[in-house]
């Protein structure tokens, strides 16, 4: 028993000494000793003002500026035609010609039957005929001739049977042929009236053969280039009869349907921006033109624009349109500085030699710039890459290279 507590007591002893070397302080400098973290080296960018843009991206499709299917005006049989697929055109340029012998017998037989009745007026060929003398026409110089001479002999007759040399029947002769003769004379008159109107159907109908004829040259109404040739020579066309399509694709016209929950903000001037499938520039317009009211079945509003063309663009293309509704300044910060974590959007600055989280919000991505709708402002510095950078890290701020 006596050895048994001595043993005890020197287990005890041993492990007290054990404890007492671990609690002693080690002098400094020793092996293993802590330190305190160093600090990370970053580089600061400054939050700057972006123009964001609020647009409108829609699919539409360019069209032709005008199209046109040019036809004869005038039946007859198609003589020459001086285009095909492709060809341009300029306004009042004769693309197609009917044969002309037709017309041309037309007019000379107008011209002979308008000489015609200038003759029965007794005027020449050629010349005005508004300023017509109708009492110096022969018919009406005849009549009246007539007439005073039935005056002449109405007085002798009144005077002869007051002295009671003429019986009452020659009297009343002589009364009716002078109201005869009078009659005569108006009825004269007007078919002077008749001859002149006459005169100016003939002159009118000269006037619509030498029409005719010059529509047997088919000119193009428009500007542009031949989109089919429907006609070959040789074939009869009735009047009306297409001959060829004429588009005009210098500007194009852009048309798209806008839903309509995002038409109010549709305004003609606004910038448009084309973008062509395999195409790599982008083509600028304007809204040019918007339909009055929102089409029912549908619940779009059409919207136009002019394109320029620049000569490779074809009517028909099926294109992606971006209407540009309204642009403002917001700030930004690169997009490298964003750090994203379970839905949240945060950046870091550095205040007093420390980092700091500021949780964003942020908005549309232009380039490498991202736009910030709240939670910093223009004017502060973000650090430009922060990696796996904590809240309260010590950090040491370095010139961007």
């Amino acid at each position: 028993m006596f050895w048994t507590s001595w043993a005890a007591l020197l287990v005890v002893l041993l492990q007290c000494a054990a404890c007492d070397k671990k609690a002693a302080p080690q002098p400094e400098g020793a092996k293993g000793a802590k330190t305190a973290p160093s600090a990370k080296e970053v580089t600061l960018a400054p939050v700057t003002e972006l123009v964001v843009e609020q647009t409108i991206d829609i699919s539409g499709t360019l069209d032709a500026d005008e199209q046109v299917t040019v036809g004869a005006k005038m039946p007859g049989r198609l003589a020459s035609i001086a285009v095909d697929l492709a060809s341009p055109v300029t306004k009042d340029q004769v693309i197609a010609q009917l044969e002309t012998r037709d017309y041309e017998l037309r007019i000379e037989q107008a011209a002979a039957a308008l000489a015609q009745s200038r003759a029965q007026l007794g005027l020449p060929q050629d010349g005005p005929d508004d300023e017509l003398d109708i009492e110096g026409v022969a018919i009406v110089r005849e009549a009246l001739a007539t007439f005073k001479e039935a005056q002449a002999n109405q007085v002798r007759a009144r005077s002869l049977a007051k002295e009671g040399l003429m019986s009452g029947m020659d009297l009343d002769a002589a009364e009716a042929a002078a109201v005869r003769a009078e009659t005569a004379v108006q009825s004269a008159r007007e078919e002077v009236r008749i001859r002149k109107a006459a005169v100016r159907q003939r002159r009118s109908e000269l006037r619509m053969a030498r029409q005719q004829l010059a529509d047997a040259a088919v000119r193009s109404p428009i500007d542009g280039v031949v989109q089919a040739r429907r006609a070959s020579v040789g074939q009869f066309l009735v009047a009306g009869a297409p001959i060829a399509d004429i588009v005009r694709v210098d500007p194009l016209r852009l048309r798209v349907a806008i839903p309509e929950t995002e038409a109010a903000g549709v305004r003609a001037g606004q910038q448009v921006r084309v973008i062509v499938p395999g195409d790599s520039a982008v083509y600028a317009g304007t809204v040019a033109r918007l339909a009055p009211a929102i089409d029912p079945q549908s619940r779009t509003l059409l919207v136009e624009s002019d394109i320029k063309n620049p000569g490779h663009l074809r009517p028909g293309s099926l294109v992606t349109a971006q209407i540009v509704v309204t642009s403002k300044p917001a700030p930004s910060v690169p997009a490298t500085a964003i750090v994203r974590f379970a839905g949240l959007a945060k950046v870091i600055t550095v205040e007093d030699g420390k980092a700091k989280e500021k949780q964003v919000v942020t908005g549309k991505t232009a380039g490498d710039r991202v736009e910030i709708v709240s939670g910093i402002a223009v004017g502060e510095s973000v650090v430009a890459r922060p990696g796996s950078l904590q809240q309260g890290q010590p950090v040491h701020v370095v010139e961007g290279s």
